[in-house]
């Protein structure tokens, strides 16, 4: 008996995944281009992690993608890292070699950059700050790809001042921390606003920033998107915004794994959208 190719498996780890849209995403994506292959949401403990890590190539998984709460560890678990992640300190994607090693990246940034473009392609990063809510692990990444296109500063607060200025001390100096109570000033001359932080997601409170110096066609862009148009992108559309939803971000930074898996590069268009927001 002829033996037969292995079929390309991949999927998503953390610890909870059931919320996970990237089984939406990606099995859309297989189906779409006739890929034989599948996409599995899997809940690995953090105890549980190096030795799933260890196993899955051997199951016949060529890659992952990484969320909560095991985006930082996974550096460490993999042999080969990529600037990025390493600069970004987390991996959203991992890449099982044939050679037996871990390619561990971060595509966060990419797909930021690439819903930007596509959703708000008259922004450039040459025309003006950039004013930035939130210091966790999504904004090192939109940092680095702001920083990155060119961006001439960027004015960012955090409920926690700390965790801002530790991102200034990384990042260097286009970085200009503001304390949360004045955040509002950050919109002056602001060319690009973006919510990095959880408030405004489905059972968070709601991010609550004054908007009133958020100029008419600034674009502004929340990374939550559940709901897809938040309590902030309502706001700041009122006042003239142009508005850029989060979801497209999750879109964007999946292709790549994708392609790397798979071998073939899929298209972030308005199909992809309603398959993930099961329309």
């Amino acid at each position: 008996m002829t033996d037969l190719p292995r079929i390309p498996l991949a999927g998503v780890i953390g610890h909870p995944i059931a919320h996970s849209r990237s089984p939406l995403l990606h099995g859309h994506w297989l189906a779409r281009y006739g890929i034989k292959g599948h996409y599995i949401p899997m809940d690995i403990a953090q105890d549980d992690l190096p030795q799933a890590l260890s196993m899955l190539p051997k199951l016949g998984f060529v890659g992952v993608n990484v969320t909560i709460p095991h985006k930082e560890r996974v550096l460490k678990l993999a042999e080969v890292v990529t600037d990025r992640a390493a600069l970004i300190g987390a991996a959203n994607t991992l890449i099982f070699r044939a050679d037996g090693k871990i390619h561990a990246d971060n595509t966060d940034g990419v797909g930021f950059m690439a819903n930007l473009r596509q959703l708000a392609p008259q922004w450039q990063a040459s025309q003006g700050p950039a004013a930035l809510f939130g210091a966790g692990g999504a904004a090192r990444a939109v940092i680095a790809a702001l920083i990155e296109a060119g961006i001439p500063e960027i004015r960012i607060a955090n409920r926690t001042r700390l965790r801002a200025e530790v991102l200034q001390a990384d990042f260097g100096g286009r970085l200009v921390v503001y304390d949360w109570l004045h955040a509002g000033e950050m919109l002056d001359g602001a060319a690009l606003v973006i919510n990095a932080t959880s408030l405004g997601m489905t059972g968070k409170p709601d991010l609550r920033l004054p908007l009133d110096r958020l100029a008419a066609g600034t674009v502004a862009t929340d990374l939550v998107y559940t709901p897809l148009m938040t309590p902030f992108l309502i706001e700041a559309q009122a006042r003239g915004a142009h508005i850029v939803d989060g979801l497209g971000m999750l879109l964007h930074q999946g292709a790549p794994g994708f392609e790397r898996w798979f071998g073939h590069r899929p298209e972030v268009d308005e199909a992809t959208r309603a398959a993930v927001l099961g329309l």
